[in-house]
């Protein structure tokens, strides 16, 4: 780091009091309500320092707008995603999310084609609706129920289980180990082994698809050649294979199912809307795509420096841990008008939820499309739905991962 550049950046740090910024240590993140620290933050800069204990053990910064999480997410020669591979990839595995460039692009390019739009309209009636379907047809005699336990915590795992070619039956299983890896850095001991349980128990569908592929998204990825050093093509060694389905199956589930808790809960507190949308289901991509600005159930991104430069006004070290509050940025005033309100109407346009550039999030059509068929259905199968008043209001909560606990209702 410069002379000039480490004074430049001294002085930032004095300009703004990092004591305002509360960045919730790994034992609170559960239950952190960050929105109003973000946007103090946000009104007085667009990159906020955080110094060591806040956040990781190097000095590092928030990106907090939109603009300048564009231009960090859009620059990757600048801004290396690898340092995903310090924190949650020692959980989930060598994954696609902590390399750069020429591999990263190979990697993707792998899958990529199963998760484009246009590849997943036969998986809605062939793979998603049996899913939610069947979890209804449990729920919908009773009157009542609590929609996390009983639809939210158990979709999403079901759908990216079968399209991954692993047993559905399996799916609690695969939501605890989906949890566990995500939240990895609250309780090490915890991540790893859930690491080790989910690769003992893949390691016999590996080695049977790799002796008979079956079709399946498995199938693919233990059949898929990349270039190796020499330039020939080589299948994927299993180290890769693992790291695969580490950062797949677990962010198909837990990522979507606190997505659809958000959704329902926004339509749940905005009875007027609801009812407008069980009037007329095409409210409901607006539905979705509101909630997905208002409340993104991953509210960040990680990158490092590889040289020093300068965002928003802000020196950034060569080095330094950055990272982008892509929640923050959906509330970005300079954006969006009353951001922090959720409305039915707000005219849609482009989110920070699944990120930006070469890393943008490879299963948000996926996501979406989940999103929309589950909520179709439930709003088929559970007429005036609405809160349960004899039990405590829920709540979104959470820092890195956000989402409600429960959503007990009536219906009927």
């Amino acid at each position: 780091m410069s002379e000039t550049t480490a004074r430049a950046a001294e002085s930032m740090r004095t300009a703004h009091d990092t004591a305002e910024y509360d960045v919730p240590s790994y034992a609170e993140w559960d239950r952190a309500q960050p929105y109003a620290t973000w946007a103090s933050a946000r009104a007085r800069t667009a990159v906020q320092p955080v110094p060591p204990g806040m956040g990781g053990s190097r000095p590092g910064h928030h990106v907090l707008r939109y603009a300048e999480a564009e231009e960090v997410l859009r620059d990757p020669e600048t801004f290396s995603s690898r340092i995903n591979m310090e924190h949650i990839g020692q959980f989930h595995g060598e994954m696609i999310v902590g390399m750069d460039g020429a591999e990263h692009r190979a990697y993707r390019n792998l899958v990529a084609h199963a998760f484009r739009a246009s590849k997943l309209e036969h998986w809605g009636p062939d793979l998603i609706e049996p899913v939610i379907t069947d979890l209804l047809d449990r729920i919908a005699p009773l009157g009542k129920a609590d929609l996390v336990a009983d639809v939210t915590g158990r979709y999403p795992v079901q759908v990216i289980l079968t399209i991954a070619g692993v047993p559905r039956d399996d799916h609690e299983r695969f939501a605890v180990w989906a949890e566990h890896l995500n939240l990895g850095p609250l309780d090490p001991p915890r991540g790893f082994a859930a690491k080790d349980a989910m690769r003992a128990y893949l390691k016999p569908i590996i080695e049977a698809r790799r002796a008979q592929p079956t079709g399946d998204l498995i199938s693919e990825i233990v059949h898929a050649e990349i270039p190796g050093p020499n330039g020939a093509m080589e299948k994927l060694p299993d180290e890769r294979i693992y790291g695969f389905l580490g950062l797949l199956l677990p962010a198909g589930a837990e990522t979507t199912f606190r997505a659809m808790g958000n959704c329902l809960y926004a339509l749940l507190t905005h009875p007027e809307a609801l009812a407008r949308v069980y009037a007329d289901r095409s409210l409901l991509h607006n539905a979705v795509e509101e909630t997905l600005r208002w409340e993104s159930s991953v509210t960040m991104v990680s990158r490092v420096a590889t040289r020093d430069t300068v965002v928003g006004g802000c020196p950034i070290a060569a080095g330094a841990p950055v990272g982008v509050i892509t929640a923050s940025c959906n509330r970005d005033e300079a954006r969006y008008e009353n951001p922090d309100e959720w409305d039915l109407d707000r005219p849609l346009g482009n989110l920070m939820t699944f990120g930006t550039g070469p890393h943008q999030c490879l299963g948000m059509h996926l996501a979406r499309l989940e999103l929309r068929a589950g909520l179709s259905a439930i709003l088929d199968r559970l007429p005036n739905l609405r809160l349960d008043p004899a039990v405590a209001h829920p709540e979104i909560v959470g820092y890195p991962f956000r989402g409600p606990a429960t959503l007990p209702v009536l219906f009927g």
